[in-house]
């Protein structure tokens, strides 16, 4: 495993980052696609074995349940200390006008919710799922700060928003002189390059990291284009991030054509593309199988061509921003 710096802090993480939406309660929340508790810890005890100590998962995941099975993994498979454990806050939690949302109520609920199913008194990075558009973000802004100073979470992140809006919560942050992001968690893989326009030069200006989500396209960068899966199938939020439009069977077909070149999976090559990004940190990956933690780890052992990174990119072609 290699470990580098998430952005301009002193935090060490792992290049691969473990998502842990996969790890759920099927009949609790919207994802049934999930794997139980049981099912799911020989993969999280995998990740600590292969040196992936960066976890991220968050408070609506499975309602909630994710969050209990990943507190309860690290309890029994490795120390508090040697994970980066990280988690969100935005989504609908509960009914009623304030069950979810980013305002100061909501947020200091939700922290003390989270840490209570995760089992910890902190998170090392706590973040924002979404831009709330119906609180003012100087509300969301200090109440997050005063998370920090409570010692609830070390860092905070941002997730996918525009470019516009997390520059305006960055100047906030430091003319306020309030904790500031550290990380942006947004929406990148070969299918979706629509960040790199915007999103990823801000990054780097401003020392963000960025820890994509979904690197390999929900699996679609993966399979044959029109195969499917039980979670392509069912993955509603999923359906609305990729079409049959455009470019993007021809940008699959080049993924398993290096990949039969190399004579690897073609999981290995799309997240190896990721990885090449300059600003990027640590993909976050979903794992419901071993081989799939494999994967992750080989890729970065993977120096892609200029040649291979040009037969991959140039079928782009601009998309429909997605995820938010």
């Amino acid at each position: 495993m290699e470990y580098t710096k998430l952005g301009s802090t002193g935090l060490d993480v792992s290049r691969i980052a473990l998502g842990c939406m996969t790890y759920g309660e099927p009949d609790r929340g919207n994802h049934s696609w999930t794997l139980t508790e049981e099912a799911s810890r020989p993969l999280l005890k995998k990740a600590v074995e292969l040196g992936i100590t960066f976890w991220d998962t968050a408070n609506v995941y499975s309602d909630g349940s994710s969050e209990e099975i990943v507190g309860r993994a690290i309890k029994d498979f490795t120390r508090r200390e040697d994970v980066v454990l990280a988690t969100k806050v935005h989504g609908r939690m509960r009914p009623g006008p304030n069950g979810g949302g980013l305002s100061r109520r909501a947020i200091l609920h939700e922290i003390d919710a989270s840490l209570t199913r995760l089992g910890t008194d902190y998170v090392d990075l706590y973040q924002i799922h979404r831009w709330d558009p119906t609180t003012p973000v100087e509300e969301t802004l200090e109440a997050l700060h005063d998370v920090v100073k409570a010692g609830k979470a070390r860092y905070i992140g941002a997730s996918s928003m525009w470019a516009w809006q997390f520059s305006k919560a960055l100047h906030l942050q430091r003319a306020n002189g309030w904790t500031r992001f550290v990380s942006m968690q947004d929406h990148l893989n070969l299918l979706n390059r629509e960040e790199e326009r915007e999103m990823l030069p801000l990054c780097a200006d401003e020392g963000i990291g960025v820890i994509p989500w979904s690197p390999l396209a929900r699996g679609r960068l993966t399979r044959d284009w029109q195969a499917s899966t039980a979670r392509s199938e069912t993955d509603e939020f999923g359906k609305t991030l990729y079409s049959t439009e455009g470019n993007d069977a021809e940008i699959a077909a080049a993924v398993a054509a290096v990949a039969t070149d190399r004579g690897i999976p073609r999981a290995q090559v799309a997240l190896a593309w990721v990885l090449q990004v300059p600003a990027v940190t640590a993909p976050i990956i979903g794992a419901s199988k071993a081989s799939h933690l494999d994967d992750a780890v080989a890729a970065l052992e993977i120096d892609l061509t200029g040649e291979e990174v040009e037969r991959l990119e140039s079928p782009y072609q601009p998309h429909p921003v997605a995820g938010f």
